[in-house]
C-alpha cells in the first residue's frame, strides 16, 4: 500500500493506493455462449484502489466511516471545508474519519473509459480495455458489481487496520451497504443509509415498471407547476426526431435519449432546472451545453450505462429492461418523461458509450448472481440507520421498506421533505441518521 498526506484549511487528508485483484473469486453468472464473458481471459488480474482518509481537527483517535458512492460508476466526492464538499462533510467528522474510496472503474482508482482520437476521430476505449473484444470486455466488466465493491472495502478496512468501520451508503452505495450486510456483517460497527435500500425478490419488470409509473406522477407534478412545458417537450421531441437536437460534441439527440432529460425531476431541484432549460432556445450552445449536462448516460461515467440495469438485477438478467417495461402511454406523450430508464440505443448514439455497445449487449444477457440474499440480512444483526425518502423516484418508498423489514435492527426514518439526493442537499439527513444509530433518536 502507498500513503501520502495532505493538508485542506481544517483537514489532514491521506491517500491510499493499494492492489486488487479483478477476481476476487466471488460467485461468477454461467456462461451465454460459445463466446461468453465467463470462457474467455480477463485482460488484466490486478487493478488500483485509490481512497482518501479525511480527518478533521483532533479527529485521528476517531472510528472509521467508509462513504459509498451513488452510481454505479461515480467516484467519491472530492472533499473540502471551504466549498462544504460534500455538504454532510462536517458533521461526519464530528464523529468519525471518513473514508471515501473511489469504487473500481471510477476516478484515481483504475479507470474504465473511451476517449475521442486525434481531430475528434472515431472514440476507442482506453486503458486495460484498449484493443479487447467484446467478450473480453464483459468479462471484465462482470466483475464490477456490488459485490466486488464489497470485496475491495475488506482491502481497504484491513489496510487501515480496522476491526470494523461504519458504512455510509447513498442510492446505489445503500445497495451495496446492504450486499456487505448479507456477506460480511461482522466487519461493520452499524451502517447508514440514504435512499438505498433495495428491491429484494422482486423480478426486474417489476422493478422498472414501478420505476416508470413514478416518474408519469414526477412528470405530471412537474406540468402542474409549469403548463407550458407540455407543448415545448412536445416541440423539442419533434426536433429531435428530425436531428436538430445536437449536443456540443457533435452527438445527434434522439427522441428516446431526449426524455431522460426528465432524471433530475427525482431530485429538489430538478423541476426548476429543466423548466430553465426548456425556456432556452434549442439552437443556442447554452441549451446544447446545459442539455449535456442534464441527460444522466454519457462518456463522462460509463459504468453508469453500461451496469445501472445489473444494479436491479437479483440473480437475474436484464435484457434491456427499462426498454422493455416503458408503458404505451409514455411512448405515445413526450410530456412523460425518465428517470434512471437507459435505452438501448444509446449506445449507438452517445459517442463516447459506442465503444462498449457490443459489451452491454453481452451483458444484458448475463444471469447475475443473487446480491441481496433474504436469508442472509434476516441474520445481519448490525444496527442500520435508514433515510426512505417517502417519493423516491429511483428507489421505491414500498420496495425500501420490505427491504428493511428484513433486518433483525433497522431503525427507519421516513420523510417527505426530501427528494432522492436528501443527503447531499444539506446535514441534517445525516445528523438524524446518526442520532437513530446512537440511540439519540427513537425516530
Amino acid at each position: 500500500m502507498q500513503q501520502t498526506t495532505e493538508y485542506q484549511p481544517g483537514l489532514t487528508i491521506r491517500t491510499l493506493r493499494l492492489e486488487a485483484p479483478v477476481d476476487h473469486g466471488l460467485a461468477r453468472p454461467p456462461a451465454i455462449g460459445p463466446d461468453a464473458p465467463a470462457d474467455v481471459a480477463l485482460p488484466a488480474d490486478t487493478l488500483e484502489l485509490f481512497a482518501r482518509v479525511v480527518t478533521g481537527t483532533d479527529g485521528a483517535d476517531k472510528p472509521y466511516l467508509v462513504f459509498l458512492q451513488g452510481g454505479p460508476g461515480g467516484e467519491a466526492p472530492r472533499p473540502s471545508l471551504t466549498t462544504s464538499s460534500p455538504s454532510w462533510l462536517r458533521r461526519a467528522l464530528q464523529d468519525y474519519q471518513v473514508v471515501m474510496l473511489d469504487q473500481r472503474g471510477t476516478g484515481l482508482s483504475t479507470p474504465v473509459g473511451s476517449t475521442l482520437g486525434p481531430r475528434r476521430t472515431a472514440p476507442g476505449l482506453t486503458g486495460v480495455l484498449a484493443g479487447t473484444t467484446p467478450a473480453q470486455q464483459a468479462a471484465y466488466l462482470q466483475h464490477f458489481r456490488a459485490d466486488s465493491i464489497v470485496a475491495d472495502c475488506e482491502l481497504v478496512r484491513q489496510a487501515l487496520g480496522a476491526e470494523q468501520w461504519t458504512v455510509l451508503g447513498q442510492s446505489f452505495g445503500g445497495f451495496t451497504s446492504l450486499h456487505y450486510l448479507a456477506t460480511h456483517p461482522e466487519s461493520l460497527a452499524g451502517a447508514l443509509i440514504t435512499g438505498g435500500l433495495p428491491p429484494v425478490d422482486h423480478t426486474i419488470e417489476e422493478v422498472y415498471g414501478t420505476t416508470w409509473e413514478l416518474m408519469i406522477g414526477k412528470s405530471e407534478e412537474h406540468h402542474r407547476r409549469f403548463p407550458g412545458d407540455r407543448a415545448r417537450l412536445a416541440e423539442l421531441t419533434e426536433r429531435a426526431a428530425d436531428g436538430e437536437i445536437v449536443l456540443p460534441n457533435g452527438d445527434v439527440v434522439s427522441p428516446e435519449r431526449f426524455r431522460t432529460v426528465g432524471h433530475g425531476l427525482g431530485m429538489s431541484w430538478g423541476s426548476e432546472r429543466l423548466h430553465h432549460l426548456l425556456e432556452r432556445d434549442h439552437t443556442s450552445s447554452a441549451f446544447a451545453a446545459d442539455l449535456e449536462g442534464m441527460l444522466p448516460f454519457g462518456g463522462r461515467n460509463p459504468l453508469y450505462s453500461v451496469l445501472h440495469e445489473s444494479s436491479m438485477a437479483d440473480g437475474v438478467a436484464t435484457r434491456w429492461a427499462a426498454d422493455r417495461t416503458i408503458p404505451g402511454a409514455v411512448a405515445a406523450d413526450p410530456a412523460l418523461l425518465g428517470g434512471e430508464h437507459l435505452h438501448r440505443s444509446l449506445f449507438t448514439e452517445d459517442s463516447l458509450l459506442a465503444p462498449f455497445a457490443e459489451a452491454a449487449d453481452l451483458l444484458a444477457e448475463v444471469e447475475w448472481a443473487e446480491l441481496y440474499p433474504a436469508e442472509a440480512l434476516r441474520r445481519a444483526d448490525v444496527p442500520v440507520a435508514a433515510a426512505v425518502y417517502s417519493n423516491d423516484a429511483y428507489v421505491p418508498r414500498d420496495f425500501s421498506l420490505e427491504a428493511a423489514s428484513l433486518l433483525p435492527d433497522a431503525r427507519l426514518y421516513e420523510t417527505s421533505a426530501h427528494e432522492h439526493n436528501g443527503l447531499g442537499a444539506g446535514d441534517d439527513v445525516l445528523d438524524h441518521l446518526i442520532g437513530l444509530l446512537q440511540g439519540t433518536r427513537w425516530r
